[in-house]
């Protein structure tokens, strides 16, 4: 498609730019190429998302100070025709998608000069899913530590705990929260020090939590009681984990880890054990796991690829690791499944979609757009409805997890980021903040659905 595009700046017109480009080429062609090492990035206002006919922030870093840069999708140009890098490197300018602009990704071309390089940028253009089914639920929030990523809850004890890190040491904090499930009442809260807590995990069966340091490639151990550290593994020893869940059954803590590796930890005695290696089907690509999904009785572990269209399901018995490919997918990060039907739903963020796949054929059951960096799902039992958290959009989605319909579409905060549902049906979602004065950011949120 082509665009028709309004500045921000100064307008130019196509017939300006060829002549433009024409001109230059005429003088320098063909000189001593460079490498491309400039990045640029798009987002709608606020770190928002992008839809048709919305406004479009553009930034550029990483220039030559004083290089000339410019922009543009197919023959249409996007950025000011005297776009040059600042002093740092950097630039920025906006302009505004036609309201008839495709959903999904646009390759954008970024051609630099003095010295000349050229690389493509991704402009994503992303689904508008307007919020509805408000009435339906009753929803409470609290705020929370600065910088939260991740919930879990305590079935057994009726506790919610969050993970919160924000900034890097010295400067940085972080935090681990105990609640009260029913009336999210701070019960606890202790301060990791240097080990930021990321993601997090309850396991009744010992008392304990988990805990992962992503940026200290480390996990750590606390008690559920007081949030008293029971064991800090080294820094260095857990490359780049993210996700952890607890096998109560086997006694284990999985951890996924953004590399091709589960690892895994006896819960009891709190050793470091032998993990799993998952490998991309993808000629030349490699599998990171992210997400975690457990299927206990089965023995049965789900995670999905941040780099691969792929969805790896682990049998924990024999060690085998069945990858399935997820069509329609681009960055997966969530993954859930219902047991009674051996559905698995991600949740993707790059193409912000739900897809449900059979978990023995992989064959895709629906294909839902929900919002903006789609970035995690959790299966309702009790409700046979999936949660979904879009972060770039703001929303939390509530879809049939039979045909994947959209039930309703809510106010999620400022960028929600995780969510977990008790085995009663109450959905806890979490979501960070535009800012430290963001009234809507860092919040704690209850949601369960009115008589």
């Amino acid at each position: 498609m082509a665009f028709s595009l309004r500045y921000a700046g100064r307008a130019m017109t196509l017939a300006a730019f060829l002549a433009s480009a024409s001109g230059l080429a005429a003088q320098t062609a063909f000189d001593t190429p460079a490498d491309f090492t400039g990045r640029v990035m798009f987002s709608g206002p606020e770190r928002g998302a992008i839809h048709a006919g919305g406004r479009v922030e553009v930034t550029g870093l990483g220039f030559a100070p004083g290089q000339q840069v410019s922009l543009q999708r197919g023959g249409t140009p996007l950025s000011p025709q005297d776009l040059q890098a600042d002093a740092e490197g950097g630039f920025s300018f906006a302009f505004d998608l036609p309201p008839d602009a495709a959903t999904g990704p646009h390759p954008v071309v970024v051609q630099a000069e003095g010295p000349d390089s050229a690389g493509v940028a991704e402009l994503k253009v992303s689904p508008q899913v307007p919020l509805s089914g408000a009435e339906g639920f009753a929803v409470n929030s609290v705020k929370v530590a600065p910088g939260v990523y991740q919930v879990a809850h305590s079935a057994q004890n009726g506790t919610i705990f969050v993970a919160s890190a924000m900034g890097r040491p010295p400067e940085g904090s972080s935090s681990i929260m105990k609640l009260d499930a029913a009336t999210l009442e701070v019960l606890a809260e202790v301060a990791p020090g240097d080990f930021g807590a990321f993601g997090i995990a309850v396991d009744d069966a010992n008392g304990t939590v988990w805990v992962t340091n992503t940026r200290q490639n480390a996990v750590a151990v606390y008690a559920q009681d007081d949030l008293s550290l029971v064991r800090q593994f080294e820094a260095g020893s857990v490359e780049k984990p993210r996700d952890v869940v607890i096998d109560a059954a086997r006694g284990r803590a999985y951890v996924s880890t953004h590399r091709s590796r589960i690892e895994a930890f006896d819960t009891r005695t709190l050793e470091k054990l032998d993990g799993f290696a998952v490998e991309s089907e993808r000629r030349g690509e490699q599998f990171a796991t992210m997400s975690l999904a457990l299927d206990e009785k089965a023995g049965r572990l789900y995670t999905v690829s941040l780099r691969t269209p792929e969805l790896a399901r682990l049998d924990l018995a024999s060690g085998e690791v069945k990858i399935l490919a997820l069509p329609g997918a681009k960055t997966p990060s969530g993954v859930d499944f219902d047991p009674a039907t051996g559905r698995v739903f991600v949740a993707s963020q790059g193409s912000d979609n739900v897809i449900a796949i059979d978990g023995e054929s992989g064959a895709v059951l629906f294909d839902t757009p929900v919002g903006a960096g789609t970035l995690n799902v959790a299966f309702n039992a009790a409700s046979g409805q999936l949660f979904v958290v879009n972060r770039t959009s703001d929303t939390v989605t509530v879809l049939d997890a039979a045909t994947g319909a959209i039930e309703a579409n809510l106010a999620g905060g400022s960028f929600p980021n995780h969510l977990v549902v008790a085995p009663d049906g109450t959905v806890f979602w979490v979501n960070k903040a535009r800012g430290k004065d963001d009234p809507d950011g860092d919040r704690l949120s209850r949601i369960v659905p009115k008589a």
